[in-house]
């Protein structure tokens, strides 16, 4: 005799942030909730981000700093649940934590304090996880849908699928989201790795290749999108916090261009150095402003040799424009394997903004990165997982 699924009141797929976050927030609105994953673990990218340490929101985080091709969407809900909101749930469960660079917060200790925060808060909100469990098949049913797991049959009045997008697939990450949601008819936009490494065309990557693990500070900038933080050589290309932020704004073919020295007028510079000091060389002005091996090693790319005295006007002028604008075309990206994020995903025009519910399904939800809705790098994706969380949690 078949027997009958177990209901509850809410079903989450996906045990990440966004899953865990509405978790809670629905099952102390007194819902029956179970949370499934694949996994044998939950969170296991809260676990391995920044660091380590958990980059868990930060401060200034706006719609603007986040990428979708519709960019109103994600408004509602950041207005709704703030920074400040999650700065308040982790300062009641005493996890210590610092601000590393302006509105970035880190925990102190170790990004299982996040983790432990989320499991107790779905605890108290008497929500149950499940892991190891499969989600085989997902179909509408009478007042709500049906799922057929490796465990069993379920059933739940909503559905809310959290599971993420397709970055670090060695963490379980698949397209699984992506897959459910064409099959309940709804657009999904093109997906690609975002907040990634850059790799280089051989040649330039044989010639950077003795400065691996060398970060200088730049303002990196592609499609008119500029920012001002650090690089890294790799041996694999072009890393560090300034070339993962334009990754996401990078298309196959685009070049990337990099202020090597951000801020200075390095023209009237250069032109000053030569008049006072005629037999300086390139080599020793760049000394002074760039960690010395990437000075040399750039200084040799360029050929630049002899004193200052040797070069004209014209000359200074296109030094000076090398240094200021100096341009990469990227072979590619090291794609899902470390990238942060997915771009692209569920198109959101096919979404409530206040409920993340699809709008002609009220209790089919998506929330967090499976959603085309992209943050910056800095926290500004963990509170995309929050307000996204607490905003289907509030309704489902």
């Amino acid at each position: 005799m078949a027997t009958s699924p177990s209901a509850y009141d809410v079903i989450i797929i996906g045990a990440g942030a966004a899953g865990l976050m509405c978790a809670a927030t629905a099952g102390y609105r007194g819902r029956r909730v179970l949370v499934l994953d694949h996994a044998n673990k939950p969170g296991k990218k809260i676990l391995m981000s920044g660091g380590g340490r958990c980059n868990f929101t930060h401060l200034n985080s706006t719609p603007a700093n986040f990428l979708s091709g519709n960019p109103h969407y994600c408004i509602s809900a950041l207005k709704r649940y703030t920074p400040r909101d999650f700065v308040e749930l982790v300062d009641r469960h005493g996890v210590a934590y610092e601000e590393k660079a302006p509105g970035q917060l880190f925990c102190q200790d170790s990004a299982k304090d996040i983790l432990n925060l989320l499991l107790t808060e779905c605890e108290w909100a008497g929500a149950e996880i499940r892991l190891k469990t499969q989600v085989q098949e997902v179909s509408e049913a009478s007042g709500g849908y049906q799922l057929v797991t490796s465990n069993g049959m379920l059933s739940c009045e909503s559905l809310v699928i959290a599971c993420g997008g397709l970055s670090v697939p060695t963490m379980g990450a698949t397209g699984f989201g992506y897959e459910l949601a064409k099959q309940f008819g709804l657009n999904v936009l093109p997906t690609r790795a975002g907040l990634v490494p850059f790799t280089l065309q051989p040649e330039l990557k044989q010639q950077l290749a003795p400065l691996s693990g060398i970060s200088c500070p730049v303002d990196a900038h592609c499609h008119n999108e500029h920012f001002r933080e650090p690089m890294l050589v790799t041996h694999r290309g072009l890393s560090g916090p300034a070339m993962l932020q334009v990754s996401s704004y990078w298309q196959p073919g685009d070049e990337v261009h990099i202020d090597l020295l951000p801020g200075q007028q390095v023209r009237e510079a250069l032109l000053a150095l030569r008049k006072e000091k005629p037999q300086s060389t390139l080599a020793q002005y760049l000394n002074q402003h760039l960690p010395k091996r990437f000075a040399r090693a750039f200084n040799e790319l360029q050929g630049w040799h002899g004193p200052l005295q040797g070069y004209s006007n014209q000359d200074i002028g296109q030094i000076a424009n090398t240094l200021s604008n100096w341009t990469v075309k990227p072979a590619g990206t090291e794609g899902y394997r470390t990238a942060e994020v997915t771009l692209g995903g569920v198109d959101t025009r096919q979404l409530s903004s206040r409920t993340m519910a699809v709008l002609d399904k009220p209790s089919l939800f998506f929330i967090g990165e499976v959603v085309d809705v992209t943050g910056h790098l800095g926290g500004h994706n963990f509170q995309w997982a929050w307000a996204s969380g607490v905003a289907a949690g509030n309704v489902c």
